[in-house]
């Protein structure tokens, strides 16, 4: 059996993207924010297996040593840092293509 764990940090930030993702007003109800970040989630939580993974650039192994990538919609892509171990998945990290980091994942 196969288990995903996420780091607290990550499990903060998500909670907390939830509520910048509705103040911003990038959603028009609180609901419709939790759908997506729930669905980045759920796309982990299934895909982390699956997902062709690639390695992690050295300038960005601080975020873990292999990723995937989720694309939400047309303009925003997820990076999911994670690292192996056995049977477990330790998330630890996330971020999106809209971050200066991102560039050094979009080139390869």
């Amino acid at each position: 059996m196969v288990e995903v764990v996420f780091k607290k940090e990550l499990v903060d930030y998500l909670d907390e993207l939830v509520h910048i993702l509705f103040k911003e007003a990038y959603f028009s109800y609180p609901e419709n924010a939790q759908i997506y970040v729930d669905t980045i989630v759920d796309f982990i939580n299934d895909a982390i297996t699956t997902f062709p993974s690639k390695v992690t650039p050295q300038n960005l192994k601080h975020l873990g040593s292999n990723y995937i990538f989720y694309k939400s919609n047309k303009r925003t892509t997820w990076y999911v840092f994670f690292e192996n171990k056995k049977n477990a998945y330790i998330i630890t990290g996330i971020i999106n293509s809209h971050c200066m980091e991102a560039a050094m994942l979009q080139k390869k």
